[in-house]
């Protein structure tokens, strides 16, 4: 029998409250399980002492029976240090590809190329004479 250390959802709608439980694989989310060993009410907040409670002792008793616990209830049992979570994040996974580089090196080779000539067309005004503003004439009706 495959058994799984998992959250089973209580609560109203749009107010959950979890149980954490020890159950059979194949049951259902809801359904029947062997024992609770803790809960989670994600409504408060994330350092209040009340948001996940765990049974230490029958949770490491079900580890060592061989119970696998699903990836949200590895994270509560990381924080609380019964069990060791490796990250599952691919690091390289957001960099970006071969055509994406190429594309950024072309727009950074444009905004050098307009900085320059901007500084250049800067200092050519400089350079040049500063051509006197006409005068403004009045008009006299």
């Amino acid at each position: 029998m495959a058994v799984k250390i998992r959250l089973s959802r209580g609560g109203a709608k749009k107010r959950p409250y979890y149980r954490v439980v020890v159950a059979d694989a194949r049951s259902p989310r809801d359904g029947r399980y062997i024992e609770k060993v803790g809960t989670h009410n994600p409504l408060l907040p994330k350092d209040h002492e009340d948001r996940v409670k765990l049974d230490v002792e029958r949770i490491k008793h079900w580890l060592a029976e061989g119970a696998q616990p699903t990836d949200r209830v590895a994270r509560f049992l990381d924080a609380a240090g019964i069990l060791k979570r490796e990250a599952r994040n691919n690091p390289n996974k957001g960099k970006a590809g071969a055509k994406a580089l190429e594309r950024i090196e072309e727009r950074k080779a444009k905004a050098e190329a307009a900085l320059e000539a901007a500084a250049e067309a800067a200092a050519a005004a400089k350079e040049a004479p500063a051509e006197e503003a006409p005068a403004e004439e009045t008009a006299e009706a």
